[in-house]
């Protein structure tokens, strides 16, 4: 707001412009000035030749089965990203991306096989949820209720412009949406779990863990070579220390690999570290990935084995397959 006064003041313009400007942006989603209807003609066209919007749009929308809807979104460069909004019994959730592409190459992950091409600014995360929320009420007739950065890329490999996104979409002259209902995924980046606990900006942590056993995690999650399990334990005890927030823990099922009463019983040991809760997840097919879904009495039995030993866990059902929209799956298809 300080930067947008300075520049009204420097190009001769009323200060209080700036306000109206910042609503537009900020408030009312505007990705062109001529929408800015309450300001002059003039003003706009100063504003058109001196300044830009990277504003995106939507490129294709497909609707499933499940009324899960994804959208893809152009940005100003042409590069493509993917949302989704995800609506079940309770909740209207916006799924957002962070990077155009991802660089952590887990296996199970289509967006795993795409090339990192950069990071989304701010303001093309904050524009995501702002569309996904007009769609929801289109759809729905009801706002979103949650926001998770679990869509294409790492959030904390972006981490400057995740925090900067969140703000936008947190703050009283922004979205103003509640930092409680908002998660941010990670692959598990230890010292940035750290920083995230030092900031501590009041979001919910989910780790993408998948095996508790540091030989499986390898084979599917490069990124734990270089962030073993027991660095993310000291790291995600750090962040409970620092912020009091339990973490949550996503684990997908995949047949003959991690799904055996040892590895329910790793996850268990692991789950000791803090407070928290595991969300296991159906495995969506991706192709060339050689892992298939466990099978359905695995899940069950794989869930029982944790839960009897008092850890909170629930299936999650996969939604927006048949558009390929359910977790792991985006990557940019016709």
């Amino acid at each position: 707001m300080e930067e947008l006064t300075s520049l009204m003041k420097e190009g001769g313009q009323q200060a209080f412009r700036a306000k109206q400007i910042w609503q537009w942006l900020w408030q009312k989603g505007a990705s062109d000035f001529n929408a800015m209807t309450n300001l002059s003609k003039s003003l706009r066209a100063w504003l058109d030749e001196h300044f830009m919007i990277n504003g995106i749009s939507i490129d294709t929308l497909q609707k499933s089965n499940d009324g899960t809807i994804k959208l893809r979104f152009r940005l100003f460069d042409d590069h493509l990203v993917e949302g989704v909004l995800i609506p079940t019994d309770d909740r209207y959730t916006a799924c957002v991306s962070s990077q155009v592409g991802c660089s952590l190459t887990c296996k199970f992950c289509a967006t795993g096989q795409m090339k990192r091409m950069r990071n989304l600014d701010p303001g093309e995360i904050f524009d995501q949820v702002f569309i996904l929320n007009q769609i929801s009420e289109e759809h729905y007739s009801t706002p979103l209720s949650n926001i998770v950065y679990m869509g294409m890329g790492e959030p904390l490999l972006n981490y400057n412009n995740v925090l900067k996104s969140i703000e936008r979409i947190t703050a009283e002259d922004g979205l103003h949406r509640s930092p409680r209902r908002i998660t941010v995924s990670t692959a598990g980046i230890a010292k940035m779990i750290r920083k995230l606990a030092d900031d501590n900006k009041k979001v919910n942590l989910a780790l993408s863990l998948h095996a508790a056993n540091d030989e499986k995690r390898n084979q599917i999650m490069p990124i734990n070579e270089q962030n073993t399990l027991a660095a993310l334990k000291d790291a995600l005890k750090y962040y409970y220390d620092q912020t009091g927030r339990m973490v949550y823990y996503e684990y997908i099922l995949f047949n003959n690999f991690n799904e055996s009463v040892q590895d329910a019983n790793e996850l268990v040991a692991f789950c000791r570290n803090v407070p928290c809760k595991v969300n296991m997840i159906e495995y969506n097919t991706v192709a060339g990935t050689g892992l298939e879904k466990a099978k359905e009495e695995k899940l069950l039995k794989f869930q029982q084995t944790v839960a009897r030993q008092g850890i909170t866990i629930t299936l999650r059902r996969s939604r927006g397959k048949d558009i390929d929209a359910a977790c792991g799956q985006l990557a940019n298809k016709n």
